[in-house]
């Protein structure tokens, strides 16, 4: 299945992935930088978005983990051997080491995905997309470069800010580049969730989230760290938000735990 076409977000930064997943590769003066990694099958949509830039995977600099889950993290492994540093949280540090599947047993969601199923059996099309994709048989991959809680990333270009937000995830964080007015939200807040239907921020659905409390405390963390100062946030499912912050978090928490 043909992947659809980049499509540019923010000067410099390009959207990738599909209907399932985003991933984002961002253009910096000092080199190039993914915040997230997509499945496996999205190997040759990234290739021609390089070739159109007059770039090669050995370009990338850094890859940005937001955590440790298989839609994620599947294009790891070959841009690491391109020459990539990668960077994630220390606690989601051992998902991506022993590899996709160990994410139930390091980051085990709340409930069991099938009474969201028998409600809505049409979601059953994202596990089985990203299996097709590759994404639960992708290698481990040892060796990234861990952080522990908020911390800039002065070897990043860019110098993004990385921003703990446990509870999708234990280790799951958001990348601030404040002088864009940037925040990349992974799964800690996401704008389309395929299994509830929702659009619009909110948390994953409790099949997916390891720990819901905590991940509503994390939209709440999101609206004290004024410094930010992100105008758009570009999340790993659905679409851009440009209404800041604090009018994203304050949707999400209305939401709540599903």
């Amino acid at each position: 299945m043909s992947r659809p076409a980049p499509t540019q977000v923010a000067p410099g930064v390009h959207r990738l992935g599909d209907h399932v997943v985003n991933f984002y590769l961002i253009e910096d003066p000092d080199g190039l930088v993914l915040v997230d990694a997509g499945t496996p099958a999205h190997l040759e949509q990234l290739r021609t978005l390089l070739a159109g830039l007059d770039r090669s995977l050995g370009d990338v600099r850094a890859v940005l983990l937001t955590h440790g889950h298989a839609d994620h993290t599947g294009l790891a492994r070959p841009l690491r051997e391109a020459g990539a540093e990668l960077w994630i949280h220390e606690r989601d540090d051992v998902i991506l080491r022993d590899g996709p599947r160990s994410g139930m047993r390091h980051a085990k969601p709340e409930r069991s995905m099938l009474p969201y199923l028998l409600r809505r059996p049409s979601a059953l099309a994202v596990p089985l997309r990203l299996a097709r994709d590759g994404a639960f048989t992708a290698p481990g991959v040892p060796g990234a470069r861990v952080f522990y809680g908020d911390h800039v990333l002065k070897d990043v270009p860019g110098a993004p800010r990385a921003v703990a937000l446990p509870g999708h995830t234990p280790g799951s964080a958001a990348y601030a580049f404040a002088d864009r007015g940037l925040l990349f939200t992974g799964d800690a807040l996401v704008t389309a969730d395929g299994f509830s239907d929702r659009t619009g921020p909110t948390i994953v659905s409790r099949c997916f989230t390891h720990d819901s409390e905590a991940a509503l405390r994390a939209l709440d963390r999101l609206t004290e760290l004024t410094e930010l100062d992100a105008d758009l946030l570009l999340p790993g499912h659905g679409e851009p938000f440009a209404g800041g912050i604090a009018a994203a978090a304050r949707q999400a928490r209305r939401f709540g735990a599903h």
